[in-house]
């Protein structure tokens, strides 16, 4: 349908998959809220209703600045994305939402192992 608004990481009108924009700064850290909803949501090609709604469900939970405006870090603005491309594939938001949470609790049990494996306990018992 031409002219008909698309979501990022969606297709484009010819069918090819439009890649969607990460935050425009890496901040050194991803748990510092900087975006408003205005920002996120023209990041993930959103109306700002569809934030507001997954704060709402305890979905995403952003910051909120002194005057009460939500503020997303760069973390929850990949949540935000990973939710909307579950739903978009046709899961509830509360199927996303725990499909999310499992998918980021497997990283980080591989993440865990990783550092085991590369620089295991020292202080152990002893097996030799």
């Amino acid at each position: 349908m031409a002219g008909a608004p698309v979501r990022a990481g969606g297709p484009d009108p010819d069918g090819a998959p439009v890649p969607a924009p990460g935050p425009p700064a890496p901040w050194p850290d991803p748990d510092a809220a900087f975006y408003t909803v205005g920002q996120v949501g023209d990041l993930l090609g959103v109306p700002a209703a569809t934030l507001r709604r997954l704060d709402t469900v305890e979905a995403v939970r952003p910051s909120r600045s002194p005057g009460g405006q939500r503020r997303y870090s760069s973390r929850q603005v990949q949540h935000a994305r990973r939710l909307l491309q579950l739903t978009d594939e046709g899961l509830t938001l509360a199927a996303a939402s725990r499909v999310a949470d499992l998918e980021d609790t497997v990283d980080d049990l591989r993440s865990q192992l990783h550092a085991a494996q590369v620089d295991p306990d020292e202080s152990g018992p002893d097996r030799g």
